[in-house]
């Protein structure tokens, strides 16, 4: 297990998304609200769509009342009654990179136009539906702190029993990997074998990932930190390789 670093685009993701903790929050509620409202119980335990998306939530140590409020939206009436919509966004950005947006939006017009704004702004342009999407697998990503977790042996042989096929060291965490649809069935196990979770959430993987310079790496990363200022944006997935000199390029 572990090699290469998948990592790398999450990490830098969510150091941006830790900086503007408050707009994350909003749109994991978001998230929440319609996993709930679309499995029909507030009840995790009997809502796995809710389960995962609690669990993506906990990954951003999003707080326990943010997470009930969200629950008790999606079942209000009324004005208060959430209408949300899940919309996929395919384009192409600098230096031909996939870019694939998933948002959750009350309304389809507005968003589809601020995309679109976004992408012609970078020099990019939105594709038509399938046109980028079959360059990303889904996987599922589990966090564990290491300090929940300090022996790496330990940790590889209760990734092997719980089903999951890779982790990787992200500092302090590891990282687990797992097929998209066992996902929450490893997580459940790990946390069965006392091996405690901090978040899990699917990720889009590039199956080819595009080799582009330095110069273009920091265009393609403003495109899509502008894209995920946008409220309805829940995530963005590109297909840009990350090597170890882009990286650090990012982190200056």
């Amino acid at each position: 297990m572990s090699g290469h670093s998948k990592w790398a685009t999450t990490k830098h993701r969510k150091a941006a998304q830790d900086a503007k903790r408050s707009a994350q929050f909003s749109k994991l509620s978001r998230i929440i609200t319609v996993a709930a409202r679309t499995g029909g119980d507030p009840n995790p335990d009997n809502n796995a769509s809710l389960a995962a998306a609690i669990a993506k939530a906990k990954g951003y140590s999003m707080p326990k009342d943010k997470i009930q409020t969200a629950i008790d939206k999606a079942f209000a009436t009324g004005a208060d009654a959430a209408k949300y919509e899940e919309v996929v966004y395919e384009g192409y950005g600098p230096a031909g990179v996939g870019f694939y947006v998933e948002c959750l939006t009350d309304n389809r017009n507005r968003t589809a136009a601020a995309v679109r704004s976004t992408f012609n702004h970078a020099g990019g342009s939105l594709g038509s539906s399938g046109s980028v999407a079959f360059q990303f697998e889904k996987k599922g990503q589990i966090t564990i702190e290491k300090k929940d977790c300090p022996d790496e042996e330990e940790l590889m042989m209760a990734v092997a029993d719980a089903g999951g096929n890779d982790y990787e060291d992200a500092d302090d965490e590891w990282v687990v990997y797992t097929d998209a649809n066992e996902l929450m069935a490893v997580k459940d196990a790990l946390d069965a074998a006392g091996v405690p979770v901090k978040g899990a959430e699917q990720i889009f993987e590039p199956t080819n990932p595009v080799a582009v310079s330095v110069a273009d790496a920091k265009k393609v990363m403003r495109l899509a930190d502008a894209l995920d200022e946008n409220d309805d944006v829940q995530s963005v997935s590109n297909t840009m390789e990350v090597t170890d000199e882009i990286l650090a390029a990012l982190d200056e």
